[in-house]
């Protein structure tokens, strides 16, 4: 149906910038929310940012003012901008989008995910 490959993690500094990248392909129509989920080492899953197919955008408060979420439509792909980055962002970075069941209700798609690394 939905297939979510994720791109752009790696080793960055302190106060360094990374640009992650969620191309999709595959039965694209009626996807809504298009987001970006982290994961730690021994914590939980957690939602960093969320973007609508209209623009509407939501971040963790951790993230505000540091990361910003944005969306083509045409490209079929969703961006994490992340700039200042702490250590505390280290953390398996995935994809994820929301489409509209024809029958009722939502399915979720995920990415594999991305390692996002932050240190000196």
């Amino acid at each position: 149906q939905v297939q979510l490959v994720e791109s752009g993690g790696g080793l960055v500094q302190p106060g360094g910038s990374l640009r992650l990248s969620c191309a999709a392909s595959g039965i694209i129509f009626n996807i809504d929310v298009m987001g970006w989920y982290r994961q730690a080492p021994g914590k939980q899953r957690e939602l960093v940012a969320s973007v609508t197919s209209g623009g509407g955008t939501n971040y963790a408060e951790s993230v505000k003012g540091r990361f910003a979420i944005s969306r083509d439509n045409a490209k079929n792909t969703v961006y994490l901008q992340m700039n200042s980055l702490k250590s505390e962002d280290t953390a398996v970075y995935y994809c994820n989008a929301d489409k509209v069941r024809s029958i009722g209700g939502l399915v979720a798609f995920w990415g594999r995910g991305t390692l996002v690394t932050v240190s000196s």
